[in-house]
């Protein structure tokens, strides 16, 4: 039955590109006689095949994360020690993921958007092929260093599809490609566990590395590079220019003197801090509260798992309100219903209050990142958007290393219940300071 889920899922994702390639081939003859928006961009075409294949991929994440700190058990590593080995191959991806980051960001602006989604994809299959077939913890630990160096596929995806649709299509577009990551990360744990339970833990790996590959190929034959200029703009003044080569020291002083990208920055940094804060304590704060740990895992995964359903169907309602009202006044909406329901998710009153609190909290945090996205889109010349796009990954992923942590000292110092009161502070601070920005810029 499971292998029939995850058959069904590739089957509908091969599907949804051959209904696209279906499209393409009918109109196709039509399109080519003139050098219209789809011709040269590839629309909403792309989107939906790059959404596809970003699903696919954050599936194959949420698969095998799970599994690291008892996969190191499999490979033999003492029980003792083994939270210190998954802090390591934790950490190490996200380290070396947040350093490459502008680089191959600022590689794609030179180079080609899909040329990196490309390199990306590939990489990372074969990555998760070789993690599979690793025999101690080092190994294991040099393989999670790959997937961070293979890191990029997601920054390369997020500027195509900015790039692929006009400005007032942006918004909307960013929200579908964050659907379709929401619902990889919900999809995700259930299925690895239900090919581990059949087949074992090392094919989820395996698993992992063909369903990447594919969703690569998808890219490779079906997604249109976009073009950053068309000859109508030309008509309007805007010549044909070539990116320009710049060093990592010039992208970041080309940041600086914008005060709002730099906010943008922190945003992402914070944001990212916020999430990775609750995820490693989210089991122990419900074993806390049910006064025994049985059971705790999986209660705790369901809670994440109906909060980013609910998450999942009010995306595009938030992207809707981003369009209409503007994209910092949706951000601080979002940050400020998320901290003052996180604040009331820092009283102990039960599971069932803990777990209706998170329907609202995935309803409302699910709306920070494509209006974040669209707000970077819209603040960033179209030829330095990968590079910009790069840094946002940067500041993500340092953010998934800060959070964690901090979130450990507190709950070991201080209290479980306060992680969640000092995250419901900082979003609701963010959320004052990006209402002061949507004056400036909405």
């Amino acid at each position: 039955m499971h292998t029939d889920l995850h058959g069904y899922c590739l089957g509908n994702f091969i599907e949804r590109v051959a209904f696209h390639m279906r499209l393409f081939f009918l109109y196709g003859g039509e399109v080519n006689m003139s050098t219209t928006e789809y011709d040269i961009r590839g629309g909403m075409r792309n989107v939906w095949i790059i959404t596809a294949s970003m699903t696919v991929l954050a599936i194959c994440y949420t698969m095998i994360i799970p599994f690291l700190p008892i996969y190191l058990l499999e490979l033999g590593v003492p029980k003792d020690d083994v939270a210190l080995w998954s802090g390591l191959v934790f950490g190490i991806t996200f380290l070396i993921a947040g350093i490459m980051a502008p680089i191959w960001g600022k590689i794609a602006d030179n180079k080609g958007k899909k040329r990196m989604a490309l390199r990306a994809g590939f990489a990372i299959a074969v990555s998760y092929v070789l993690i599979g077939m690793v025999n101690n913890e080092y190994e294991l630990l040099l393989g999670r260093a790959f997937v961070g160096f293979a890191n990029g596929f997601y920054p390369a995806a997020m500027t195509m599809v900015s790039l692929s649709v006009d400005e007032k299509q942006v918004g909307r577009a960013l929200g579908i490609f964050q659907t379709g990551l929401i619902l990889g990360n919900v999809v995700g744990p259930f299925l690895g566990g239900a090919i581990e339970s059949i087949v074992g833990m090392r094919p989820v790996f395996y698993v992992s590395g063909v369903a990447v590959l594919i969703a690569t190929l998808a890219v490779l034959f079906f997604v249109k590079e976009p073009k950053l200029h068309t000859d109508e703009s030309n008509e309007e003044g805007k010549s044909k220019q070539p990116t320009k080569s710049t060093s990592l020291r010039e992208d970041f002083k080309a940041v600086q003197q914008q005060p709002v990208l730099v906010r943008l920055l922190w945003i992402f940094f914070f944001m990212q801090c916020a999430i990775m804060m609750l995820q490693p304590i989210l089991a122990l704060y419900v074993g806390d509260m049910q006064g025994t740990m049985e059971g705790a895992a999986i209660i705790s995964g369901t809670i994440l798992s109906i909060g980013g359903l609910a998450g999942s169907l009010t995306t595009n309602i938030w992207v809707r309100i981003g369009e209409r009202r503007g994209y910092f006044k949706t951000i601080s909406y979002c940050m400020l219903g998320s901290g003052v329901v996180l604040l009331l998710q820092s009283l102990p009153v039960g599971i069932w209050w803990f777990g209706v609190l998170q329907v609202l909290i995935g309803s409302c945090i699910v709306g920070i990142n494509p209006s974040l996205s669209a707000a970077v889109t819209l603040n960033t010349d179209p030829s330095f958007r990968g590079r910009m796009f790069g840094m946002t990954t940067t500041a993500q992923q340092f953010g998934s290393m800060v959070g964690p942590v901090f979130a450990s000292i507190v709950s070991t110092y201080i209290g479980i219940s306060y992680v969640f009161s000092i995250t419901g502070l900082l979003l609701l601070y963010m959320g004052f300071q990006a209402r002061k920005m949507s004056v400036q810029h909405d």
